[in-house]
């Protein structure tokens, strides 16, 4: 219930933070019109369309170092050097010479 309320909060909070900057900026710099709540939440919505992307991250951005670490362990030693020499020619052909260096983990 908490996280609900934290994100209606946040909703809120964005939409006013938009709606004052650009009653303030947008007006004097380009002399547009000033714009209501309802705008500036739709310009919110708008700029994380076109900004943003509508990707629907599971778990988030935070745990894909966890992910990479847990699969490197998992790997038997015949995989990571098949994986650090694929790595390897992949990013030669973009570029140029890719020293990989991985510290071993036991």
């Amino acid at each position: 219930m908490a996280v609900v309320a934290l994100v209606i909060l946040a909703f809120f909070l964005f939409g006013y933070v938009t709606m004052y900057l650009w009653n303030w900026i947008m007006p004097f710099l380009f002399h547009l019109p000033t714009i209501d709540f309802k705008m500036a939440i739709g310009l919110v919505i708008l700029s994380k369309i076109l900004f943003g992307g509508m990707r629907m991250r599971g778990g988030g951005g935070w745990g894909r170092g966890r992910y990479w670490k847990q699969k490197w362990a998992a790997m038997t030693p015949e995989e990571r050097e098949k994986f650090k020499s694929e790595f390897s020619q992949r990013c030669q052909s973009r570029w140029g010479r890719v020293e990989v260096k991985v510290e071993k983990t036991e």
